[in-house]
């Protein structure tokens, strides 16, 4: 059975009403990334952080999958499939994908500030006070900017053993994700999904310039040529 590996970034969410994070100007609803996204920002204004992740949770909670989401969970029927995401939501884990790696952390999850091996289920709002078990604030589980990525390895052993790469949904412009698909052995077919691509075709690499959920029609039906 074939293997297909999926990176997927915040265009394959956005189409389920998920905001992308950061705008034109670079801020983040309003924010400086390092006010809400770096253990600097943490540090100086836990509140600050922990309210605008609240926010991103209550909102994922009323979401769905798309039928981007939902199409690659059927893949799994004709293939062996690894998602590989940028994203922090669980819609693909919703939409039925059952090997997903979460390179940058999950919203609906909590971590301890003592322990980064310490982590559980969060669904509600996460406040100060509270603690892990041993009493040490939680913080959200999410990999903030100038922190080590700890899934990168296991991503880039997944990528060299991919027989097909599919790319949804993302700029490229995020490091080390965006180094990936140089993983993948040499003539590797490459399907690129994304309304403004940042990559052009070429021998090894098709660029399809549309959404998500419309793309990857496109895309299964290429791979089945």
């Amino acid at each position: 059975m074939k293997q297909i590996v999926v990176l997927t970034g915040a265009g394959m969410s956005a189409e389920s009403g998920i905001k992308t994070f950061r705008d034109a100007d670079g801020l983040w609803e309003g924010h400086d990334v390092m006010q809400v996204a770096s253990p600097q920002g943490f540090a100086t204004n836990p509140e600050l952080v922990l309210d605008f992740y609240n926010q991103r949770r209550r909102q994922l909670l009323t979401v769905e999958p798309n039928s981007a989401h939902l199409v690659l969970a059927k893949l799994e029927r004709s293939y062996k499939v690894t998602i590989i995401t940028q994203n922090i939501d669980d819609l693909h884990e919703r939409a039925g994908s059952t090997d997903i790696i979460h390179l940058h952390g999950e919203l609906l999850k909590a971590r301890s500030i003592y322990d980064e091996f310490d982590v559980q289920p969060w669904t509600n709002d996460l406040n100060l006070g509270d603690l892990c078990e041993r009493g040490y604030q939680l913080r959200p589980h999410i990999v903030w900017f100038g922190e080590a990525v700890p899934m990168i390895e296991k991503a880039m052993s997944i990528c060299e053993k991919a027989d097909i790469l599919l790319i949804i949904g993302t700029s490229m412009q995020v490091y080390p994700a965006a180094s990936l698909m140089h993983y993948v052995k040499a003539k590797t077919p490459i399907f690129y999904i994304d309304p403004k691509p940042a990559l052009g075709s070429d021998h090894q690499i098709t660029v399809i310039a549309k959404k998500a959920t419309e793309g990857i029609h496109e895309v299964i039906d290429l791979m089945k040529v």
